[in-house]
């Protein structure tokens, strides 16, 4: 095979293989830790994902997880992060709406599986301390390194030259993302988180695979989502 040819067979074996790790891990640790065997699941594939990497002479600054040179490329991730804030919100609000109006009965209730796995961090300060600790961890990077940097990066590779590649390369993981959220938060998550998905990867794109807007964002909002359950406000 020529090496193009080789290079995207190498990076479509590899994104199914790390999703399969994760995928199985998850189904094994689901009857043992079920509130857990998500974010479990996705730290071990990322550990031996790492191990990978380093073998095959990839790095996750190759990914997204770059250093940023000078003040300016720092200064720069508040204002990334805010704009990425608004078109995380555009998308939610279309889903929820546009699923309303549609007539979606599911769409406007809230999943019984939140409640079920996280109604216990109201007024639990080690709960919500242990929360807050996988929400920057297996969510804000762990997430975003996996979806984003990792699938997104070698989907483009494995797409090289077809149509939309980038499109492609975006919307998979998005769809897997979804899923990912489905088992607790039922169809509604899938189209909500599937959705925030879609605005997190556009936006690493267009931030030139920058993943450190996105987790800055992405744990700032599960962080003041967790505190507002802790608190018993409404959210």
């Amino acid at each position: 095979m020529k090496p193009d040819t080789t290079q995207k067979l190498s990076a479509l074996i590899e994104v199914i293989g790390f999703v399969a790790l994760a995928l199985i891990l998850k189904r094994v640790l689901d009857p043992v830790i079920w509130r857990y065997a998500g974010p479990v699941s996705l730290i071990s594939t990322l550990a031996v994902l790492t191990i990978y990497m380093r073998f095959r002479g990839l790095s996750w600054a190759g990914m997204g997880l770059r250093r940023l040179p000078g003040l300016k490329a720092k200064l720069l991730v508040l204002p990334q992060s805010l704009l990425t804030l608004l078109v995380f919100g555009a998308a939610v609000a279309t889903v929820l709406l546009g699923g309303q109006a549609l007539g979606l009965e599911f769409m406007s209730e809230v999943p019984a599986g939140i409640e079920e796995r996280w109604g216990d961090v109201r007024g639990n300060l080690p709960l919500y301390l242990l929360w807050m600790a996988i929400v920057w961890t297996a969510a804000a990077f762990g997430e975003e390194m996996f979806f984003r940097g990792f699938l997104i990066t070698r989907l483009q590779t494995a797409f090289k030259g077809l149509p939309l590649a980038s499109v492609l390369a975006v919307i998979l993981p998005a769809m897997l993302f979804g899923y990912g959220h489905m088992y607790y938060q039922g169809l509604r998550g899938f189209f909500v988180t599937g959705a925030i998905a879609l605005a997190f990867g556009t936006m690493f794109l267009l931030f030139k695979r920058n993943l450190w807007p996105i987790i800055l964002l992405h744990g700032a909002i599960d962080s003041l989502t967790f505190t507002a359950m802790y608190l018993d406000m409404d959210i």
